[in-house]
């Protein structure tokens, strides 16, 4: 297998609702083939939102409906464009769960939690490097 994720799939509550909030975000172009999903181009992989009970029943796994222990990330260029994107989630409709700040490992980092409970981390990493393009790279050569 080769190291790389192509595709997040997010339960939803409402559809609609979690469309507007990452548009809301600035993401765009999504593709809606039906009612049930919707999909974003994320860089070089999708982010799907996907009605919470057809995603369940699609994985075959009980929903407690609680917290699944993963967080995405969204990695930035600077501190402050961490608290700009802290700012921009707050405004679309999000949770602060954690204002930004310095880490103990030199970085800078904060999280939002969406409408239907996804956890991202808003992160700057200065030992890791991120084109332009935003893909990140584990080292900063």
């Amino acid at each position: 297998m080769e190291p790389r994720i192509t595709l997040v799939s997010l339960g939803v509550r409402d559809l609609s609702r979690a469309r507007a909030f990452y548009e809301a975000l600035g993401w765009t172009g999504a593709v809606q083939p039906d009612g049930e999903v919707a999909f974003f181009q994320a860089g070089g992989m999708v982010l799907g939102l996907w009605q919470r009970e057809r995603l369940v029943a699609d994985a075959g796994l009980p929903d407690d409906g609680g917290f699944g222990a993963v967080t995405l990330a969204h990695n930035v260029h600077s501190p402050a464009e961490v608290d700009e994107v802290l700012a921009q989630a707050a405004g679309a409709g999000a949770t602060i769960q954690r204002s930004g700040a310095p880490t103990e490992w030199g970085g800078y980092l904060g999280l939002f939690v969406a409408p239907d409970g996804h956890p991202w981390e808003v992160a700057h990493n200065p030992a890791w490097r991120l084109a332009p393009d935003g893909t990140v790279s584990l080292t900063n050569r």
